[in-house]
């Protein structure tokens, strides 16, 4: 089989690298398209890649695997959505794009959802597999231990805190927990806070919180692209309407998430900027949600065998065992005016 692994935004490596990996390991045939804006990210330039839409019109593939919302209609192979996240409450997220042929979904709140919209257009699949990104959660959990340690014990903290903040202007906390965060960290030596932040973050934002980590012994500005390694030191993630909550909540950590937007909410979630220590001192003490959290496990990822990537492309080898690979899609005028315009050739 041959695939295009199809990366719009940076996030796209992390998500498909256990694909890859699995792709490898298999003998199937695969090549990276990488968007030319975050070509310097690409962690991979020793493996098949290319920047360029023609050469995936030359390649035919067999299929693309995509975790985002946009795919060039015209290229030859099944068109499969692996998604970015968990954030089913964001605008868009469930939004039928007709580039599609196969949503490969998280979890039962995903399938279900998608599956009363496949019932409605008729124009996809539906198969739950669980996320490739959380394969890890399976084999390296313990990975980062002694980093973790090690950073603990050159700052004399004892937790770590994780800030990391959606980038939609309507939704992220950013621009209201700078002086927080400063005297959070400034009352509490105890805590060391690292600050990562989406690759499409505003970047007055970004400068803003460089120079806090620059100006605060305990905060640390990460620039790493692949978030998973942060998770896994983490004690305590705070953050707002960001899908990356839900994997830190099937860690089985505590979240605090400030004027989060989800209609079922099982973690600690507060409408006042100003409460930021108070809920961090309970959360990491008390951690009194951890008996909901497995509301998320059972429902957003029910998957810990680390085998979610080869569930992925098995679902996508027996797609094409009865339906064949699409040479073409069916958009509307509308949609293919959007992609061409996209992804000029």
């Amino acid at each position: 089989m041959k695939c295009v692994l199809f990366c719009q935004n940076n996030y796209a490596f992390g998500i498909l690298e256990p694909i890859r990996a699995y792709l490898a390991a298999n003998e199937h045939d695969y090549i990276w398209y990488v968007n030319p804006k975050i070509i310097s990210d690409f962690p991979y330039a020793n493996e098949p890649h290319t920047t360029a839409i023609s050469d995936l019109v030359l390649y035919a593939s067999d299929a693309l695997f995509v975790p985002g919302n946009e795919v060039p209609h015209y290229l030859r192979g099944v068109k499969v959505q692996v998604f970015h996240g968990f954030a089913g409450e964001k605008k868009g997220h469930f939004r039928i794009r007709h580039y599609f042929d196969l949503y490969l979904t998280q979890g039962p709140y995903f399938t279900q959802k998608f599956i009363a919209l496949k019932n409605k257009f008729k124009n996809f699949e539906v198969i739950e597999t669980g996320w490739p990104k959380l394969d890890c959660y399976a084999t390296e959990k313990s990975k980062f231990e002694r980093e973790k340690q090690e950073l603990l014990a050159k700052h004399n903290a004892s937790k770590i805190l994780l800030y990391a903040p959606t980038f939609s202007p309507k939704l992220t906390s950013a621009p209201h927990l700078v002086d927080q965060i400063k005297a959070l960290a400034a009352q509490h030596p105890e805590y060391l806070i690292l600050l990562k932040f989406h690759p499409l973050m505003a970047e007055n934002w970004l400068e803003t919180y460089r120079k806090l980590a620059i100006e605060t012994p305990n905060i640390i500005f990460e620039t790493e692209k692949n978030i998973i390694k942060f998770l896994l030191m983490a004690d305590v993630m705070i953050s707002d309407t960001s899908s990356v909550i839900y994997e830190f909540l099937l860690l089985d950590k505590p979240v605090i998430t400030f004027k989060n937007i989800s209609k079922n909410i099982v973690w600690e979630n507060s409408f006042d900027y100003q409460a930021l220590e108070d809920l961090v001192a309970k959360n990491s003490t008390e951690d009194p949600f951890a008996a909901t959290r497995k509301e998320i496990y059972d429902n957003y990822h029910p998957f810990n065998d680390g085998k979610s990537a080869e569930r992925m492309v098995k679902a996508v080898e027996d797609y094409i065992l009865k339906n064949g690979v699409p040479e073409k899609r069916k958009l509307s005028l509308f949609r293919r005016y959007k992609i061409n315009k996209m992804f000029s050739l």
